[in-house]
């Protein structure tokens, strides 16, 4: 029975296998976390660009990958390479992505005029970001060419989100740790602890999840996540607004990890993505796997670029000019570019150890090109995408909209009142809103592993 579903694409897949997709997502944390989490405060504390100069950057960066992203991925739904129809890219993409990461945070940019740091963050941060998508989205596409066996889509998004995580803690605790070493200032443990205490839970949850579904089910494991988070941001909030930090610091860290168990749905999304195309296979008779997943990235950078046009911004106008004040990372240039290079470098190699540990096969490329036209007739007829994206942009606006704050978080007695509501609204209020948003968004998607396990017998019956 095993071979005969095998054969029919609900293929069993190795640890290795799991392990080799995962790398490709732990390769490409090291660059999107340091570009999330720290190169708004490179820009605005190293090389001293006006905050609102840096908010309108992000958000128009991020407003060309809204066009860029849907050619990336129908360019590649239309097209199947020798090297594999989506695997390929991780080496066609991997290499450029690596020289523009570390073109990102040059030493010398800090030395040049005023209109040539405009210049020069404008142009890098647009390229590295386009080229990121090249990567990205037919990354994301490997996952639902690997297997229609829902059991083992959710261990392959556990593995890969596991190998997420692991990206984000080496990121948010090791950027501020370099920074100090390179730099030869004290390293600040409860700084770069509290910024990546959050993904802790991932490592707990995640190993878990086929175990915790069961248990609880998948919309009630969400809304249970979802509900302890919420709780980590009331406390922090309560703390750090009637108490002093430093002082109840035990209480800090694990309301932070608490929040971190609230905002891993956003990692449990992806694991809806291919249950949103394996539903538009079954309505449309195409797989369109890049195109599906370039709509999610689009979702997913939205989040990420409204909190990064939102947070420079309001804090601003709140009275916290990130630019004039005192920064909570040191701000040596030289630091900045060799720790970023460090990430990019690794993360290449993992690309690489990705590209030669997966294996494609389920993947169709359409019998006449998938049209911009039919890209959005199928966002329109897809409810089920409908829902999922706005997830996204929600879930991904709550861990964004705090991650380059957090910095500032347990040095919120040597601010200002001003300062220190500013920092609040940002790490604590405002993410605790969004989890509620998100839990209404998970109410109302409607695919249930059984109308899944009966959608995909039906497509392999029809071939």
């Amino acid at each position: 029975m095993s071979t005969t579903n095998e054969t029919k694409g609900f293929y069993k897949l190795s640890w290795l296998q799991r392990i080799g997709y995962g790398s490709g997502d732990l390769a490409q944390n090291l660059i999107f976390q340091t570009v999330a989490c720290y190169l708004m405060l490179y820009l605005t504390t190293v090389l001293k660009i006006n905050p609102a100069f840096v908010s309108g950057l992000i958000l128009s960066v991020r407003l060309i990958d809204c066009f860029w992203s849907p050619v990336v991925g129908r360019y590649i739904d239309n097209r199947n390479p020798k090297l594999g129809k989506y695997r390929s890219y991780l080496l066609y993409g991997g290499i450029p992505l690596t020289v523009a990461a570390c073109l990102l945070m040059l030493p010398q940019a800090s030395t040049w005029s005023p209109s040539l740091k405009l210049i020069y963050a404008t142009v890098s941060y647009t390229v590295l970001s386009m080229i990121y998508s090249v990567v990205n989205i037919p990354y994301g596409s490997i996952m639902a060419s690997m297997t229609r066996d829902n059991d083992e889509v959710l261990k392959l998004t556990s593995t890969r989100m596991v190998c997420a995580n692991i990206g984000q803690i080496v990121v948010q605790a090791g950027f501020p740790i370099g920074l100090a070493m390179v730099a030869h200032t004290m390293i600040d443990w409860n700084q770069a602890i509290f910024m990546a205490i959050g993904t802790i839970p991932a490592f707990v949850i995640l190993p878990s999840l086929p175990f915790l579904k069961k248990l609880f089910g998948k919309k009630g494991l969400y809304y249970l996540l979802l509900s302890i988070g919420f709780i980590g941001f009331v406390i922090l909030f309560t703390i750090g607004k009637f108490f002093d930090v430093n002082s109840a610091n035990t209480i800090v860290q694990t309301a932070k990890v608490m929040t971190g168990v609230g905002l891993l749905v956003g990692s449990l999304m992806w694991a809806l993505v291919p249950e949103v195309i394996t539903e538009a296979e079954y309505r449309t008779g195409n797989r369109p796997a890049a195109t599906v997943n370039a709509l999610a990235g689009v979702a997913f950078k939205a989040g990420f670029s409204i909190a990064g046009w939102i947070t420079p911004l309001v804090m601003g106008m709140i009275g916290f000019d990130l630019a004039s004040e005192e920064s909570a990372l040191p701000t040596d240039p030289f630091a900045w570019f060799t720790v970023t290079c460090v990430f990019a470098i690794v993360g290449f190699v993992l690309l690489l150890y990705c590209f030669t540990g997966c294996k494609e096969r389920i993947a169709t490329t359409p019998e006449k090109p998938v049209s911009y036209g039919e890209m959005f007739a199928e966002f329109k007829a897809n409810k089920c995408l409908q829902l999922v994206l706005s997830i996204f942009v929600t879930v991904f606006l709550a861990s964004f909209i705090s991650a380059p704050v957090n910095a500032y978080y347990t040095h919120l007695a040597e601010y200002s009142t001003t300062a220190q509501n500013a920092i609040l609204w940002f790490t604590c209020i405002i993410p605790a809103a969004l989890l509620i948003v998100v839990g209404c968004l998970i109410y109302k998607y409607p695919l249930t592993d059984e109308r899944l396990d009966e959608i995909n017998k039906e497509i392999e019956a029809r071939g």
